[in-house]
């Protein structure tokens, strides 16, 4: 179950002074390591609520906001359960997303539309495409399945500080716009520190960087800021997180389709 979007953005069991390969022998295991271990230390957080403005800002510096609202809930043997409420700017007021995570499945999301008074089913075909026109994809925003990849560790690296595994890992759903990713694993929160994407043709696509993270309940590292920088249209996305609220007793009828069009 995960985790943080993400969005998108984007999840061993060895203490974190203990050397990580003592039970991985290969590249491969050890980048496998890694990701169950960011998996088990974000398990139990039960259902989240938190508040966030997405900004879109195009290649000549031009800004737009959006407010959102969004909701999670952890699902036993299944991925997360997503909900986004846009509440400004007027022109988006009312839209929503609802996205079901699956492991080894094609993600199953909706699109609220209240302007055409219908929901739209994202077409799995169509992961690859932007998300309400930012740098994030609809691959990006649901959670990030360790089955959803596999993986190869690649380094050990000093990233604005902090000391950070470099993983490599490949989607293993077939209609993914990416080739490969690489990973910056923070070596004591064991979260994403930035994401390198690749496109189909191995091209620099995007880099994602996450910053200040917070503590909730004393386990749960959240960032307080995400920046996904697009490379080739030179379009960037920032999405600014607040109000984090943990355990607030969500259940599955807050995530299904007739939730979607009760989203105010």
């Amino acid at each position: 179950m995960k985790k943080q979007i993400p969005l998108v953005l984007v999840t061993g069991f060895l203490l974190f002074n203990l050397p990580f390969n003592v039970f991985a022998n290969t590249a491969e295991e050890r980048g496998l390591a890694i990701a169950k271990e960011i998996d088990r230390r974000d398990t139990g957080w039960d259902d989240q609520k938190a508040t966030l403005v997405m900004t879109l800002r195009n290649k000549h510096g031009d800004e737009t906001n959006r407010e959102n609202r969004m909701s999670s809930m952890e699902v036993k043997g299944e991925g997360d359960r997503s909900l986004i409420i846009f509440d400004t700017p007027k022109d988006v007021k009312g839209t929503a997303f609802l996205s079901h995570t699956h492991a080894l499945e094609s993600d199953d999301q909706w699109l609220l539309l209240p302007a055409l008074k219908r929901v739209k089913r994202v077409s799995s075909s169509n992961k690859s495409g932007p998300f309400m026109g930012s740098e994030f994809a609809y691959e990006d925003i649901s959670s990030q399945e360790v089955e959803k990849y596999s993986y190869k560790y690649l380094k050990d690296e000093v990233i604005n500080g902090r000391d950070a595994f470099v993983i490599e890992r490949f989607p293993a759903y077939k209609k993914s716009g990416y080739k490969r990713q690489l990973v910056w694993v923070d070596k004591e929160y064991y979260q994403p520190l930035k994401i390198d994407f690749y496109d189909r043709k191995n091209s620099h696509l995007k880099t994602l960087a996450y910053h200040d993270y917070k503590q909730y309940l004393g386990k749960y590292w959240r960032t307080s800021r995400m920046e996904m920088e697009n490379h080739q249209t030179g379009k960037s996305t920032t999405l600014t997180w607040k109000k984090y609220e943990f355990k607030t007793g969500l259940k599955n009828r807050d995530f299904n389709k007739n939730a979607l069009k009760r989203a105010r």
